[in-house]
Parts: C-alpha cells; structure tokens; sequence
C-alpha cells in the first residue's frame, strides 16, 4: 500500500503514519473567503500537534475560496502536514498536472482526488462546469505521473511528485449494494488511502466496511472513517433532509434533543468521542478523519477525549 513499494517515498508523514500501524487522525480546514493569512493560521493553530495531516478543501459546496494549493502552502510553513485538495469541477487536465507538480514544488506530500459539489449549489450557479476528468480517472493520472514519471499525455516528467494520493467513499449513498465496488474501481485506479463521508449510521458503516475487508480492500489501501460532531439538533436535522448522500439516524437526533439546553453541542462532541472509540478497535479502519470545519478550536477537545493523543512521531 506503501508508494516505497513503486520505488518512492513520498515524504508523506500520514503515509509513514499508517504504514507504521498507528491509527492516524487527520483534521480539516476550510480556507477564507479573502486573502487574509491569519484566518489559516489561527485556525491551523488549533490543529497543531492534534492531527497527523489537514485536508485543505477545494472550493466545497462550489464556493469561490483561497486557493487549496496556497492555504497548503501556509500549513508548510506553520509546519503542519496538508492533505491538498482537488475537484475535477473547475480545472482540465492541463491545469491539474500543472497545479500538481506546483504543489509538489512546494513541499506538499498528500492529496486527494474529488469530483467536486455541482456549480449550481454555490455562490456562481452559472459557472461552466469543468469536469475533462472525473475523479477516478484523475486519480490514475496521479499514479501516472508518481510511478510512471509520465504526464497524461505521455511527455516524461522531470523529477515525478511523490504524491501520496487519497480519495473520498461515501458508504451511504444510493445504491447502498454498489459503495463497497465504487470504492474497488477507486483502489484499482490507484488510489493509497481513503477518507469517507461523515458516518452517522454506525450500522451501515459497519456492514461497509465488513463487505470491504470480505473483498481485501483494506489490505490494499488504508481506510480512514469520517467523523464531524454534530453542533445542534438543527444541523443535525437539515443533515438528515437536505444534505444528499447523508444518512442520519432518527435515534441519534433524539439523543441530541435529550441532551438539555445548551448541552447539546457537548452531547455531538461525546457522540463523535464514541465513534473514534469504536473506530480504533473496528477491523479495516486505519484512522479517523474529523471534519470540524468552523469549529477547529474544538479539535483538541475531540483529540484528548477520544484518546488519540499524543500523536506518533515517526521517521
């Protein structure tokens, strides 16, 4: 599952993470709506030596943001590790090869592969899609231009990036019978690790994940769960009807409405807490990737109640 096993190293510190068998935990970070630098840093600050990696997303919901390449580079130079971010909605293969191989120049070392969140639910509903590629095709270009040394097109690369290439699952999408076989084509077409939805459905995420070791496909790339704690019973519910995809359990919401007034945003935090615990022990899962976006200052609450601190060093 290494890319040391195709000959490189990728210098990827959640590769070296996982290839070592520590369970790893990666956070997340949504860039600003500007140029300001402080916004990615006060939030990096919070994630600082609480996770093992940051996803820097790319433009999620289809909203124009700072660049994922740029706000990576800023996390380099506050010396976190970011897992840089790709949507196939907004560039053509000439652009991705190129923005690639500038990320890599600049000392980034993961990324992973999306479709990206259809134009017509951001803030340009009239924006022309991209879509040259989709997301299992660019991971394949990925690996090309890794393990090949070669540019889609064929052209050799001088100095191939080392990248070590992650992509998205969503075990709850329908049909449910076809997620564990998606995440099959993914594995196939190269892919080293894999971060999924938020799980909230312990049920299903469990028979997911049961049918993906039943297959060897978590012998073959490292599975990291999906966990984003639940601020209010209102977001828990327009999460339940109106985020596609999404699978909120009924008991869960009632769970958060038992909580008592203004306790419920501690009562998501120690649900979250419980997944990770159940996580660590749950054959096939690799890690745990917490997606707190806009509340990063919670991170290291989530990391120290769930006991996945302190984070490995590793060479």
């Amino acid at each position: 599952m290494s890319t040391e096993q195709n000959g490189y190293k990728s210098g990827s510190n959640l590769e070296k993470v996982l290839r070592a068998g520590h369970f790893a935990f990666t956070g997340e970070l949504g860039p600003p709506r500007g140029t300001t630098v402080k916004e990615v840093t006060e939030k990096a600050s919070h994630l600082k030596g609480m996770v093992d990696a940051v996803n820097i997303t790319d433009n999620q919901t289809a909203v124009v943001r700072m660049a994922s390449w740029a706000a990576s580079f800023i996390l380099v130079q506050e010396g976190l590790e970011p897992n840089f971010q790709m949507v196939c909605r907004d560039r053509n293969r000439l652009a991705m090869q190129a923005d690639i191989l500038g990320a890599y120049a600049l000392g980034i070392r993961n990324m992973l592969c999306l479709s990206g969140d259809h134009q017509q639910f951001g803030d340009h509903p009239q924006a022309k899609g991209v879509f040259d590629i989709d997301s299992m095709q660019l991971i394949g270009m990925v690996k090309r231009m890794r393990d090949e040394g070669q540019f889609l097109g064929g052209a050799e690369i001088e100095d191939p990036p080392k990248i070590f290439i992650g992509a998205a699952a969503n075990p709850f999408a329908e049909p449910y019978e076809w997620r564990v076989h998606r995440l099959a084509k993914k594995i196939e077409a190269g892919v080293d690790f894999i971060q999924t939805q938020c799980i909230y459905n312990m049920e299903r995420f469990r028979t997911w994940v049961k049918q993906a070791n039943d297959m060897g496909l978590s012998e073959k790339a490292y599975i990291l769960a999906g966990v984003t704690p639940m601020k209010s019973v209102g977001m828990a519910k327009y999460m339940q009807s109106k985020v596609p995809g999404m699978d909120v359990p009924e008991d869960l919401i009632k769970r958060l409405q038992g909580a008592g007034k203004g306790k419920v945003a501690e009562e998501g935090i120690k649900i979250a807490c419980e997944q990770i615990e159940e996580f660590k022990e749950m054959q096939g899962v690799a890690g745990v990737h917490l997606m707190a976006i806009e509340w990063e200052h919670k991170v290291p609450q989530i990391a120290e109640q769930a006991g996945v601190l302190p984070r490995p060093e590793v060479d």
